[in-house]
Protein backbone atom coordinates (compact mmCIF):
# COMPACT_ATOMS: atom_id res chain seq x y z
CA UNK A 1 0.00 0.00 0.00
CA UNK A 2 3.27 2.30 0.73
CA UNK A 3 4.21 1.93 -2.74
CA UNK A 4 1.02 3.32 -4.35
CA UNK A 5 0.56 5.94 -2.05
CA UNK A 6 0.00 9.46 -3.47
CA UNK A 7 -0.68 7.80 -6.90
CA UNK A 8 -4.02 7.52 -8.94
CA UNK A 9 -3.55 3.60 -9.10
CA UNK A 10 -6.43 1.74 -7.62
CA UNK A 11 -5.03 -0.20 -5.14
CA UNK A 12 -6.39 -2.03 -1.95
CA UNK A 13 -4.93 -4.27 0.37
CA UNK A 14 -6.28 -7.88 0.69
CA UNK A 15 -7.72 -8.17 4.00
CA UNK A 16 -9.00 -11.53 5.81
CA UNK A 17 -12.79 -11.24 6.95
CA UNK A 18 -11.87 -10.29 10.61
CA UNK A 19 -9.63 -7.28 9.17
CA UNK A 20 -12.15 -5.96 6.24
CA UNK A 21 -14.89 -4.82 8.70
CA UNK A 22 -12.29 -2.45 10.47
CA UNK A 23 -10.80 -0.92 7.75
CA UNK A 24 -11.74 2.97 7.01
CA UNK A 25 -12.72 2.60 3.69
CA UNK A 26 -15.21 0.03 4.39
CA UNK A 27 -16.33 1.28 7.45
CA UNK A 28 -16.87 4.79 5.79
CA UNK A 29 -19.10 2.61 3.23
CA UNK A 30 -21.11 0.98 5.60
CA UNK A 31 -20.08 -2.27 4.12
CA UNK A 32 -20.64 -4.68 7.08
CA UNK A 33 -23.40 -4.52 9.83
CA UNK A 34 -23.95 -6.32 13.17
CA UNK A 35 -26.93 -8.62 13.15
CA UNK A 36 -27.75 -10.23 16.68
CA UNK A 37 -23.87 -9.77 17.03
CA UNK A 38 -22.68 -11.38 14.07
CA UNK A 39 -20.80 -8.68 12.04
CA UNK A 40 -21.22 -9.99 7.91
CA UNK A 41 -21.28 -8.44 4.73
CA UNK A 42 -24.58 -5.13 4.40
CA UNK A 43 -27.27 -6.26 1.72
CA UNK A 44 -25.72 -5.21 -1.86
CA UNK A 45 -25.79 -3.70 -4.16
CA UNK A 46 -27.18 -0.18 -3.35
CA UNK A 47 -28.15 1.74 -5.69
CA UNK A 48 -29.45 5.29 -3.83
CA UNK A 49 -28.44 6.99 -0.41
CA UNK A 50 -31.65 4.76 0.94
CA UNK A 51 -30.20 1.82 3.34
CA UNK A 52 -32.15 -1.67 2.54
CA UNK A 53 -33.52 -3.05 5.56
CA UNK A 54 -31.31 -5.67 7.42
CA UNK A 55 -32.42 -8.92 7.81
CA UNK A 56 -33.28 -9.93 11.19
CA UNK A 57 -31.93 -13.03 13.15
CA UNK A 58 -32.87 -16.59 12.86
CA UNK A 59 -36.19 -17.59 14.07
CA UNK A 60 -36.52 -19.20 17.61
CA UNK A 61 -37.29 -22.35 16.69
CA UNK A 62 -41.47 -21.95 16.67
CA UNK A 63 -41.62 -22.15 13.07
CA UNK A 64 -43.09 -24.83 11.48
CA UNK A 65 -42.14 -26.54 8.01
CA UNK A 66 -45.46 -25.58 6.43
CA UNK A 67 -44.54 -21.75 8.02
CA UNK A 68 -41.03 -21.65 6.47
CA UNK A 69 -42.34 -23.23 3.01
CA UNK A 70 -45.08 -21.23 2.43
CA UNK A 71 -42.93 -17.88 1.51
CA UNK A 72 -42.16 -19.64 -1.72
CA UNK A 73 -44.97 -22.84 -2.77
CA UNK A 74 -48.67 -22.79 -2.56
CA UNK A 75 -50.56 -24.84 0.14
CA UNK A 76 -51.19 -27.68 -2.47
CA UNK A 77 -47.68 -27.96 -3.51
CA UNK A 78 -46.49 -28.35 0.10
CA UNK A 79 -49.82 -31.10 0.84
CA UNK A 80 -48.40 -32.57 -2.60
CA UNK A 81 -44.64 -33.17 -1.45
CA UNK A 82 -46.51 -34.55 1.91
CA UNK A 83 -48.34 -37.15 0.54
Amino acid sequence: MRAFEGSDACVFPVLSLEEAPHHPHLRARNTFVDIAGVVQPAPMPRFSRTAPDLPGPPDSGNTSIDDALAGWFSVDEIAAWKS
